[in-house]
């Protein structure tokens, strides 16, 4: 009953247009003060400790990172590198999209950044050239959500603020279904446009490849800085996280010079914009939390769905149909900070891998980045193409089926996930 009343009060709070963590925030404070004896103070501790956890300093650093190497030219040398090694192939501009949207998500953490950084550059190129504007919004939009899965996540920092579950673990578990989804998208890509003869790019030479893969060193170093300083033990991924943020700002002003000191204060205060709207969100979702954890809401869903008999195969398939529903109406942020507290528990109980239940939502949400009406990569794409919704929608639809075809081979082929991190010792 206390759950019914709390999701209830959330969804009507929702639907008035209120921001997610006002709604929150609302929802909890309406629900202790006049339904529980709950003490007042406690609220306001558990708003002061909710962003606490050291974890947490990742999200305005990489942020900071993402935001220097969108500004920084980054994208436009790896678009060069990955034109100059898959360009003489079917839908030769459309496949770079795809591997320049994989290199970047490698460095920057985010998925609108990766829409927004790779999108800019090569959707016009991609017009030029004579490619349909649906064909390359489509693999730009879809190629963008690689930006939360291969590693460094955001959304992965967030999930480990959410459980306890390891930052390390989980950005090496990322890696390999990373790469295959890359893969996919490519595939799909490949195929279309051989169907139906989009054109393709003159073959570079080996010279040409090495001088693009030399312009584009310094960017691509930086994934070596994160995972390498990670994986080797050098520093947490916190503060691989700040040396990122410091390596980005040494090459977008220094080396490639496309930054300029006066930019700075722009930068950072984008920067910092997007983190305390993050921030704020996570304080109120941690109250959430606090909340569900005080009615003893997550203990009793997991009784009931195991007395139900529902092993983890049937718990999976409710668990991703419930995440897409929720994608539809809500960002990655706010569905990982409401609904992994809740499920955690019932996962936990049935025996599913943390890591791999991680990497089961991250994949959830990347779904939902990319279907309407609140796919946030679907707004990005719409605003670089002057596309509306409803087009966009019909375009994404080839790599959004393979993407849900995706979900379904990581859901239940653990071992794809849980390989890297295990022979790593996590």
């Amino acid at each position: 009953m206390s759950a019914a009343i709390i999701f209830v009060l959330l969804f009507v709070l929702m639907l008035t247009g209120m921001p997610i963590s006002i709604s929150l925030g609302l929802t909890v404070l309406t629900f202790l003060f006049t339904m529980t004896q709950v003490p007042i103070e406690s609220v306001a501790l558990k708003l002061f400790t909710g962003i606490e956890k050291f974890e947490i300093m990742a999200i305005p650093f990489f942020i900071l990172a993402g935001n220097f190497l969108t500004h920084g030219g980054v994208a436009k040398r790896m678009i060069t590198f990955a034109s100059s090694m898959v360009g003489h192939w079917h839908g030769g501009l459309g496949l770079a999209g795809v591997l320049g949207c994989a290199l970047f998500a490698a460095v920057s953490g985010s998925s609108p950044a990766t829409v927004v950084a790779i999108g800019s550059i090569v959707l016009p190129a991609m017009v030029k050239q004579g490619f349909p504007n649906r064909f390359g919004a489509g693999v730009i939009t879809t190629s963008g959500a690689l930006g939360i899965l291969i590693p460094p996540s955001i959304v992965m920092v967030m999930y480990s603020v959410s459980t306890n579950t390891s930052v390390g673990a989980l950005f090496m578990a990322g890696v390999i279904p990373g790469i295959l989804l890359a893969t996919l998208l490519g595939a799909v890509t490949w195929y279309l446009a051989w169907k139906n003869g989009y054109p393709r790019m003159p073959k570079a030479s080996w010279a040409e490849r090495l001088k693009a893969l030399k312009d584009s060193a310094w960017g691509l170093f930086l994934i070596v800085v994160v995972i390498g300083g990670i994986y080797s033990g050098k520093f947490t991924p916190t503060e691989a996280a700040a040396m990122a943020a410091v390596y980005a700002f040494f090459i977008a002003v220094f080396v490639y010079k496309d930054v300029k000191l006066k930019q700075l204060p722009k930068v950072l205060l984008d920067s910092a914009s997007m983190s305390a709207m993050l921030l704020y969100i996570i304080t109120n979702a941690v109250l959430f939390s606090f909340l569900m954890t005080s009615e003893n809401i997550p203990q009793a869903m997991a009784d009931w769905m195991v007395a139900q008999g529902f092993g983890p195969i049937a718990f999976l398939l409710v668990v991703n149909i419930l995440l897409l529903l929720a994608g539809n109406v809500m960002e990655p942020s706010s569905i990982i900070l409401i609904m992994a507290p809740i499920l955690f528990p019932v996962a936990m109980k049935l025996g599913i891998d943390p890591v791999h239940f991680g990497i089961l939502i991250v994949v959830n949400m990347e779904v939902g980045m990319c279907h309407p009406p609140v796919g946030l990569n679907l707004y990005v794409a719409s605003g670089i193409t002057k596309m509306g919704i409803t087009e966009l929608t019909v375009a994404v639809a080839p790599w959004l089926v393979a993407m849900v075809g995706f979900l379904l081979v990581i859901t239940y082929v653990p071992s794809i996930t849980l390989f890297l991190p295990k022979m790593l010792g996590f």
